[in-house]
């Protein structure tokens, strides 16, 4: 799991040289970090990477209804006639969405802070959502992906392999066999080190 920092972009390579979060990851050999879902150069938060293909398919195919957790920081007073619309409801560009929940979070002045989440994953839904009733998101945060929570502790920029059990966990989910299994079958254990955090390296100038 990755806390990603705004202002870096989910590809391997980017066109325009912006920061890439691959670049926060350790380096595979003779393999690849896969992204599980993605989140706009704008929005921060919760990204889980794996090696394995199958995982990353299964994990973001609709029929799992995984979901994603969001903070959001909206602009200007909602009604709660609005919050009863995101919930029943709102017709997008790709079709009808909606979020499963949405909680109050607090805050003060012209912001306020909502947790909302969905079951799926499509382009900026949640962005898309809100502003179709006619609010600004200002800042997107994703904290929690399927079981998987992001920890406080993880500052941005910086990332945690996830323990073993919440591995299985998550493989046992999308039908999958567990960790321990697979590296029996294929005579590859895994040697990453288990809940270290890391720092970011500095891009090179």
């Amino acid at each position: 799991m990755l806390n990603k920092p705004i202002d870096y972009v989910c590809t391997h390579n980017d066109p325009q040289s912006r920061q890439t979060v691959f670049s926060l990851l350790p380096k595979l050999h003779h393999d690849r970090w896969i992204s599980i879902g993605r989140l706009d150069i704008n929005s921060s938060g919760l990204l889980l990477f794996t090696n394995n293909g199958e995982l990353a398919n299964r994990f973001m195919h609709p029929k799992y209804e995984l979901e994603r957790e969001y903070a959001v920081r909206v602009l200007g007073q909602v009604n709660e006639e609005t919050l009863k619309i995101l919930q029943s409801g709102v017709e997008l560009d790709d079709g009808e969405a909606k979020f499963v929940t949405i909680c109050d979070a607090g805050g003060q002045g012209a912001n306020h802070w909502y947790h909302v989440t969905l079951k799926e994953g499509r382009n900026r839904e949640v962005r898309r959502l809100w502003e179709a009733v006619g609010h600004k998101v200002s800042r997107l945060h994703r904290i929690r992906y399927g079981p998987v929570q992001l920890p406080r502790s993880i500052k941005p920029g910086r990332y945690q392999e996830l323990e073993s059990s919440t591995t299985d966990l998550l493989l046992e989910f999308v039908g999958l066999a567990k960790q321990e299994e697979q590296e029996k079958l294929s005579g590859k254990p895994n040697k990453h080190r288990r809940g270290t955090q890391y720092k970011p390296r500095k891009k090179r100038r």
